[in-house]
């Protein structure tokens, strides 16, 4: 099937979304138990933390650890947003720089300005959602100290929609801003997978969220698939995933053929295919290859390859360099649960 298809459906009693494109599955996002990331409370200062900068909060579903901030004392309120999903075991990762997303506009307070996503190139496009954002801002105005950012998905061909958007942003900036005092409380819960597929994935796409899009798309099957830890590549060989309480190991393996050219094709297909591995799979943290056997002077071109397959990535991730063993080392962000916790 060509094009872009989002599949709305649940799996199981949670809220999922997948993400299809030319039939190959490119997302999937399946909801938790643990808080959304997005998320706003109004959180209770505890302690701070000696030694890393930061603090502990009190929210109603959990400590929070907020790093680097100066200032506060037991007792003080703060309002904070939760950035990515807790590890077991460990706080809730929230920040105070706080931003009221939605499919057009993000309101962001603290940070005033009125600007344009820079990945709209057009002048004219730019120059047009400008005027738009002036023109609404003229009637609701915006919270003091606060700027506005419109998303590269705005266009002037959907201008009421874009206007619907950034006054729902402003009005709820407004009302949670002025929500400071009281008890711990969740005052946002973030967007699930559903609200996420319309906000984030809809450029263009084939919307399905009749009952039963999954089984229509054979998601079930493709869901299988990335329980197993072996994925083949069209090379002919095969790459290990699996993760352990420290790290993501990766093996990557020619089959047959153990030649070094061998090596570096394998070496090639499976590095293309990372990031979207990962990303379905829902793994972050310390990520580690372990390569098939290649010359030393292909480790340029086999590192060029992730850093380019990383460029659309909207999950933070850095290429850390190469180790002494051979091994090389990425960081990605952690902002989503394991698919094995969550199925």
């Amino acid at each position: 099937m060509k094009g872009r298809t989002i599949a709305l459906d649940q799996w199981g009693p949670r809220e999922a979304a997948a993400l299809l494109v030319d039939g190959r599955l490119e997302d999937l996002l399946i909801d938790s138990d643990l808080p959304r990331p997005g998320s706003i409370y109004r959180g209770i200062v505890e302690r701070p933390m000696k030694g890393q900068g930061g603090l502990f909060l009190r929210t109603p579903d959990g400590p929070a650890f907020l790093r680097q901030v100066k200032g506060l004392s037991p007792g003080d309120r703060l309002l904070v947003q939760v950035t990515g999903y807790a590890e077991p075991g460990k706080a809730i990762p929230v920040t105070a720089r706080l931003l009221f997303k939605s499919r057009y506009a993000i309101v962001t307070p603290g940070a005033p300005g009125i600007n344009v996503s820079r990945q709209i190139r057009d002048d004219d496009v730019r120059d047009a959602l400008l005027e738009i954002a002036h023109e609404t801002l003229a009637e609701a105005g915006l919270p003091e100290g606060a700027g506005l950012i419109l998303r590269s998905s705005a266009h002037p061909d959907a201008a009421d929609a874009v206007m619907d958007d950034i006054l729902a942003m402003l009005d709820l900036s407004k009302a949670v801003m002025a929500d400071v005092e009281g008890e711990a409380e969740m005052l946002v819960e973030g967007d699930g997978p559903h609200a996420l597929a319309w906000r984030e994935w809809v450029q263009p796409a084939e919307v399905d969220d009749a009952e039963g899009s999954f089984a229509r798309h054979e998601i079930g099957e493709l869901v299988e698939a990335l329980r197993q830890p072996k994925v083949a590549l069209p090379t002919g060989g095969s790459m290990m995933i699996e993760r352990t309480s420290a790290l993501v190991a990766v093996d990557v393996n020619t089959g047959g053929d153990t030649s070094p050219a061998a090596g570096l094709k394998a070496n090639i297909a499976a590095l293309r295919d990372l990031p979207r591995q990962l990303r379905l799979r829902g793994l972050g943290g310390q990520i580690v290859v372990d390569p098939a056997p290649m010359v030393k002077k292909d480790r340029r071109q086999v590192e060029a390859v992730i850093k380019a397959a990383i460029k659309t990535e909207t999950i933070e991730t850095v290429v850390a360099g190469w180790t002494t063993l051979g091994l090389l080392e990425l960081q990605r962000k952690r902002d989503r649960v394991a698919l094995t916790e969550v199925i």
